[in-house]
């Protein structure tokens, strides 16, 4: 491994810190014994300034380069974002309907598919399709009450697919000189 910079942060794929890097977990370290990390990244990530520093948080988060583009909200360094679940309500929901159709017709065939849809049964007419039908016209709309509305106001998962790795910071190294 290469002498990093200071404060450099790499991804880690295993469950322990290389010497003189630390997890980037958000935990407080002494100013007193890290003057040359706290010169460089300061309070952005917590601590108090005057005998402690945080370390950036990446537990449970994506890394973000600060900035803005072209149609892109402004992040700054060491900004936290985002939310893990969401709650949609009902103005966030596009306006939809959910309408299943079928054909009020004898059944005549016990495979689904493309060409055939949902009839009655042809012997008992009764509710419980069990049947497709070869009507090409669709005449027949299920009772609204047969879909049910789903959510309940429950939040849903709202992360990027993702693959567990650690990050790490240095905290010591090469100084890196300013330009």
């Amino acid at each position: 491994m290469s002498e990093p910079f200071i404060a450099e942060i790499r991804m880690w794929a295993c469950n322990f810190a290389p010497r003189s890097w630390a997890f980037c977990n958000g935990q407080l370290l002494p100013i007193s014994e890290n003057t040359a990390l706290f010169s460089l990244i300061g309070t952005i990530y917590g601590g108090d300034g005057r005998s402690t520093m945080g370390l950036p948080n990446l537990s449970d988060r994506t890394p973000m380069n600060p900035g803005d583009g072209p149609g892109l909200t402004s992040r700054r360094l060491g900004e936290i974002g985002g939310e893990k679940e969401v709650t949609l309500t009902e103005s966030q929901i596009p306006q939809h309907d959910h309408v299943l159709t079928g054909v009020a017709e004898a059944g005549n065939s016990g495979q689904p598919s493309e060409a055939h849809f949902m009839g009655q049964d042809a012997e008992s007419a009764a509710e419980v399709i069990s049947f497709t039908s070869d009507q090409v016209a669709i005449n027949a709309q299920l009772a609204p009450e047969s879909l049910a509305n789903s959510g309940q106001n429950l939040p849903h998962e709202n992360r990027q697919p993702y693959l567990g790795v650690n990050f790490c910071i240095a905290l010591q190294g090469l100084y890196p000189s300013r330009s």
